[in-house]
């Protein structure tokens, strides 16, 4: 039977539980802190990949392969990859090597099957604990892209990259009066609100709540220009797209990073200032970094050997300048590409691969020294995870099926930097530098 000192007694320990706060479920998203990422107060570092193609895997339709896309997310994480940049973004376009289906036209309504894609990558990449960045258009021709926004608007005028007829650098050029452009700016940022804003289908959590996605990124290395004649002059309304495209991201999503994209100096028309000035914005949490040796004229693909060394001086070089802008503005540095082609520029499965083994030691040592003495580079995304897919033809030329995707995008011979399921040496690299980082972390 209860009396007055029992209520009273039982009384006060339910006032007591009340009071006592619940635990708090930790942050669950990448946050900056200065030079830092972390994660629920832990400092989050990572080894990373470029898969271009995991939204066409994702779809349900011919091209797509959502089993294929389970077990190379599952091959990925065996290597101890934690960190996937994927495509969320194409434009059906007239420009020759770009990607068939898109994302979007120049219409309102939107790929639903590739957004589905989409939804159902994210999905697996969050159950395996994955984290993704997500970039909304591309400067290059090959997922339609800023050019095919430009063709929407200008009257149907285009160039394709590698015309004979508009050598470089007319096309980065031409790419580069995007941003002074207000109707094709307008129909990117259309876009970009429909997918920073969706709801995933599979999960039915909003994007902007969803820990897979790390970050948002502007577009694929967008550049001011290609040459100083016009990069320069095209700064401000350069600049004015990077704040303005990064502000709208934030007012959708305030949970997640927002990045450029940019190859650092090399799309920055070789700027330190530029660079600064484009990661320095308050709106971009992070600076990235790209290292192209092969495309930029570092080494020659006939003669590794003999052009190694001098190659690997300059990424050293290009690494260090990167690591210094990073320290300067007290952010974190990714280099989210770097890529390097199979010896004697072979581009099947099973041929050798000791230069690019080496290269991505580099890069890796390069990571992993600066990261022992707390320096900013916080992360790594190899370019790129080929796994299991074939070029499907004799020319190592694309061909949009399930068994073809490879790292290499519709314009590159397909096999040139990717990394297959059987490069037993190159994942062995992958993998210890992985181990290495999560020791760090």
């Amino acid at each position: 039977m209860l009396n007055r000192r029992t209520l009273l007694l039982s009384g006060s320990a339910l006032l007591a539980t009340a009071a006592t706060p619940l635990p708090r479920r930790a942050d669950p998203f990448v946050r900056r802190t200065g030079t830092r990422f972390t994660i629920g107060g832990r400092r989050y570092r990572y080894a990373g990949s470029n898969m271009w193609y995991a939204a066409y895997l994702g779809a349900e339709a011919a091209f797509g392969s959502r089993d294929r896309l389970r077990r190379e997310l599952d091959a990925l994480a065996g290597l101890g990859v934690t960190n996937l940049r994927i495509l969320g973004s194409s434009e059906l376009s007239p420009l020759r090597n770009s990607v068939a289906p898109a994302f979007r036209t120049s219409g309102a309504r939107y790929n639903e099957t590739l957004l589905r894609g989409l939804d159902f990558a994210l999905a697996e990449i969050g159950r395996r604990g994955m984290r993704a960045i997500v970039y909304l258009t591309n400067f290059w021709e090959w997922s339609g892209g800023m050019m095919t926004y430009l063709y929407w608007t200008n009257g149907g005028r285009y160039l394709n990259m590698n015309d004979p007829a508009h050598p470089w650098p007319e096309f980065p050029d031409f790419v580069a009066s995007f941003y002074g452009s207000p109707r094709a700016v307008a129909l990117y940022r259309d876009y970009v609100r429909a997918v920073v804003g969706r709801t995933n289908t599979i999960t039915g959590r909003r994007y902007a709540d969803d820990p897979a996605i790390m970050a948002w990124q502007l577009a694929n290395e967008p550049r001011p220009g290609g040459s100083d004649k016009v990069g320069r002059p095209n700064l401000p309304a350069f600049y004015a797209w990077v704040r303005d495209t990064a502000r709208l991201i934030k007012s959708i999503d305030s949970n997640h990073l927002v990045s450029t994209g940019s190859e650092g100096l090399k799309g920055c028309i070789e700027d330190g200032a530029c660079v600064v000035t484009e990661h320095g914005m308050p709106e971009i949490d992070y600076l990235t970094a790209h290292i192209w040796p092969l495309n930029w004229g570092w080494v020659d693909s006939n003669d590794l050997p003999g052009t190694y060394d001098a190659g690997a001086e300059k990424v050293r070089d290009y690494f260090a300048r990167h690591v210094g802008f990073a320290a300067q503005l007290g952010k974190p540095l990714v280099i989210e590409e770097f890529g390097f082609p199979r010896d004697r520029d072979l581009f099947d499965p099973g041929t050798s691969t000791i230069f690019k083994d080496r290269f991505y030691r580099l890069i890796y040592d390069s990571v992993l020294a600066d990261a022992a003495k707390s320096g900013p580079v916080a992360g790594s995304n190899f370019w790129a995870w080929g796994g299991e897919g074939r070029a499907g033809t004799a020319g190592h030329r694309f061909r949009l099926a399930s068994t073809a995707f490879v790292g290499d995008p519709p314009h590159e011979p397909q096999g040139w930097y990717s990394v297959f399921d059987g490069d037993v040496s190159t994942k062995k690299v992958i993998r210890d530098h992985a181990a290495a980082m999560a020791r760090l972390s």
